[in-house]
């Protein structure tokens, strides 16, 4: 998409020529500009189109595909100068060439005492614009144009199947032309549009993966509500993503042409700080399982009933860890030898809420009748209760007004892009008694959850069975827990 200050140097059709003028949309019966448009279209948004129509059953209302459409709209230079400022700076700036051509055109009119109110088409000033489908993969960009003009001229859209594309349609050209105001107050108030729904709790036994159409959707979803203004539905949009992983954050990507909209790398730094926040709950959430694994492979009694049998008690809760990690998936081995490597799955889809709710199926595994709580069982689920409150903290997704304003204060990723922690940085997180016994964690949307949330996600290391605060030369995010 051309996104140039002004339109291309070309010269503006002359309406003496006998060139075949294109079709004209009166936006405004009384309007006095023309806004030429020219939309081009690639091979691929022109199949994808096609695959979407066949699967309507009625397509009388779409409009025919073409690989290039030449439309042009009447509207008021009035109006336009007051809803978009870049129409503002376009049709007024004498440094660029349409503002000349509009004065000369208007000084012609007035010369020959007509009002361009009422003057015909073919005497108006002529402006052309030229738009490609890199940014949106949608063919039928021309009645996303003119519905977007008809918003800023007070009118109502005329399209009858307001889809996700077209509204994402809608929320790009806006951006493009700087008008997001209007339609964002248009979309929450005048448009009827159901925002389609991207989580579903999987069947029985499925696979709970987002597929790519679902996260297509849903990156629209993000898109939209960032360009036009709905924090509400940004933050639900980006929880949800971050809940659920991306297939482009996969280690195994591979870039394709579907890739290409502008949705597939979400702008204004979005794109990273959402696949950090993910790396930084997983990466907690596998610090508890591998610590433990540390624990019960250290020297260190872990079975503390004091019998015989607790050294083997200690070898039998590894194993049957080990195997229950393993068959779960949520732990690979993986030897000196690079083929080992092939073992790991790729995790960049995998639910957070499902490894956590695969966690707590840890059965309460013992030798013999006197160890019952001796396995993991036992002391992961208080970890996992206080993991799930922190989850619901409002730190979690993106708050569009903080993020927007005061981005480095709310921003986990740190200002050196790489997300890797200096020693002078390193602060250890400690899960404490107090920690563990206070009932308000348990909850969601415990008070003072959304900082601490942050603090523990993004801790340097996590010690899961700390016995109090650690007195070292490290600080640490475990906080003395207090209401004042």
């Amino acid at each position: 998409m051309d996104d140039s200050g002004r339109a291309p140097e070309s010269e503006s059709p002359d309406p003496n020529l006998p060139e075949k003028l294109p079709e004209v949309v009166n936006i405004v019966e009384d309007g006095d500009l023309i806004l030429d448009v020219t939309f081009e279209n690639s091979r691929d948004t022109l199949r994808s189109a096609r695959v979407a129509q066949s699967r309507v059953i009625s397509r009388e209302s779409q409009p025919a595909l073409k690989k290039r459409a030449r439309v042009a709209f009447r509207v008021s230079v009035k109006v336009l100068k007051g809803q978009s400022k870049y129409f503002e700076k376009l049709l007024t700036d004498s440094r660029f060439k349409e503002a000349k051509d509009i004065s000369s055109a208007f000084a012609a009119l007035r010369l020959r005492n007509i009002k361009p109110e009422t003057a015909d088409v073919k005497e108006l000033p002529w402006i052309e614009i030229r738009d490609d489908d890199q940014a949106t993969h949608y063919a039928h960009r021309e009645g996303a144009l003119a519905d977007l003009l008809r918003i800023l001229h007070g009118k109502e859209v005329v399209t009858k199947q307001v889809t996700m594309p077209f509204v994402t349609t809608l929320a790009v050209l806006a951006d493009r032309f700087d008008c997001t105001a209007p339609v964002s107050k248009y979309l929450a108030t005048g448009l009827k549009f159901k925002w389609p729904a991207t989580s579903r709790k999987p069947i029985r036994d499925e696979v709970s993966v987002m597929s790519r159409n679902n996260e297509d959707i849903l990156r629209q979803k993000i898109l939209v509500s960032w360009l036009l203004n709905q924090p509400a539905r940004l933050q639900a949009a980006t929880k949800e993503i971050i809940m659920n992983g991306s297939c482009r954050w996969s280690p195994f990507a591979e870039d394709d042409g579907a890739s290409d909209a502008t949705w597939w790398y979400l702008q204004d730094g979005l794109e990273q700080e959402l696949q950090f926040r993910r790396q930084c709950i997983l990466n907690t959430i596998a610090s508890v399982q591998r610590h433990f694994i540390k624990l019960y492979t250290s020297r260190v009694r872990q079975c503390k009933l004091g019998y015989d049998s607790s050294a083997a008690c200690d070898s039998y809760q590894l194993g049957e860890m080990f195997k229950f990690l393993t068959n779960k998936n949520l732990l690979f081995l993986v030897d000196f030898s690079p083929g080992s490597l092939d073992s790991i799955a790729d995790t960049s889809l995998l639910q957070i809420d499902t490894i956590l709710a695969t966690l707590r199926q840890c059965p309460s595994y013992q030798i013999d009748k006197n160890h019952t709580n001796c396995g993991l069982r036992t002391r992961i689920l208080p970890i996992l209760d206080f993991i799930q409150g922190l989850l619901s903290a409002n730190s979690i997704p993106i708050i569009r007004n903080a993020w927007k304003n005061n981005r480095q204060a709310v921003a986990w990723l740190p200002p050196d892009a790489n997300g890797e922690k200096t020693p002078a940085d390193a602060r250890p997180f400690r899960f404490t008694r107090s920690l563990a016994g206070d009932q308000r964690l348990r909850f969601e949307h415990a008070m003072g959850a959304d900082k601490f949330a942050k603090d523990v996600f993004t801790a340097s290391s996590w010690d899961w069975t700390a016995e109090d605060q650690g007195q070292d030369s490290l600080p640490s995010t475990t906080p003395r827990w207090s209401l004042r």
